[in-house]
């Protein structure tokens, strides 16, 4: 069975430069991502994505494949993941290789497994999904939800405010590590946010979205909670 893992990695990060390589915790933080991949041994082909020479050598250092080089149009900041996955998925087509799943891995997602790797792809095949994409609880509940408006701070839907947060639905969002997909159903939908999408619950220790040179530092830390506990 044919199964690709791409991960996306430009080299024109704006909030942290050279973010995609940058060391985490003394490793270039697109190694944490290419090392699952590996160590889940799901996949026929691991490859990453770019447009930077620095990024391809590091890439390739780590373990990971880098067959073809990205097109400049698919590395600017309007381009988005579904686009440079079409990009991929055409450039192996033209060589005449195909696969029946993939699975596209963000570079700096340090905290994604091996183990949460191969769930996703088990529940993608035995549940018939689209894609399965790993989740984050909201930590409060999003039902009530505050806003500013002229300075005056109001509840988003004030018909909440007298319910038990214990009755109102959980609700998620994407944890940003992952999706794992197969092809033709992206094909044939252009987005990875397909119809019948599935979900892996993740810990809140197993997650950290990094934006910022905070966010780094933060993810750091958690990281090595994580690892000590």
């Amino acid at each position: 069975m044919n199964i690709l893992c791409v991960i996306p990695a430009r080299g024109g990060s704006k909030r942290i430069p050279r973010k995609n390589i940058k060391p985490f915790l003394g490793k270039p933080i697109i190694s944490y991502a290419i090392s699952a991949a590996i160590e889940s041994e799901v996949f026929s082909e691991i490859m990453v994505s770019s447009e930077d020479t620095e990024i391809t050598s590091v890439a390739i250092k780590s373990g990971a494949k880098v067959p073809f080089k990205r097109s400049i149009e698919n590395a600017d900041d309007f381009s988005t993941t579904a686009d440079v996955l079409l990009e991929v998925l055409n450039q192996y087509q033209n060589i005449d290789q195909h696969f029946e799943y993939a699975c596209c891995i963000y570079p700096t997602a340090p905290f994604v497994t091996g183990a949460n790797l191969r769930e996703a792809f088990k529940i993608l095949k035995e549940q018939e999904k689209d894609v399965v994409i790993p989740v984050l609880s909201y930590e409060h509940p999003i039902q009530r939800a505050l806003s500013i408006v002229n300075g005056k701070l109001e509840m988003v839907n004030p018909e909440n405010a007298t319910i038990r947060s214990q009755d109102l639905p959980q609700r998620y969002h994407d944890s940003g590590q992952f999706y794992f997909f197969k092809v033709a159903n992206f094909l044939a939908q252009n987005t990875l946010w397909m119809k019948n999408a599935g979900a892996i619950i993740l810990s809140h220790f197993d997650a950290h979205d990094i934006d910022t040179p905070s966010d780094w530092k933060m993810a750091e830390l958690k990281f090595e909670f994580r690892k000590e506990s």
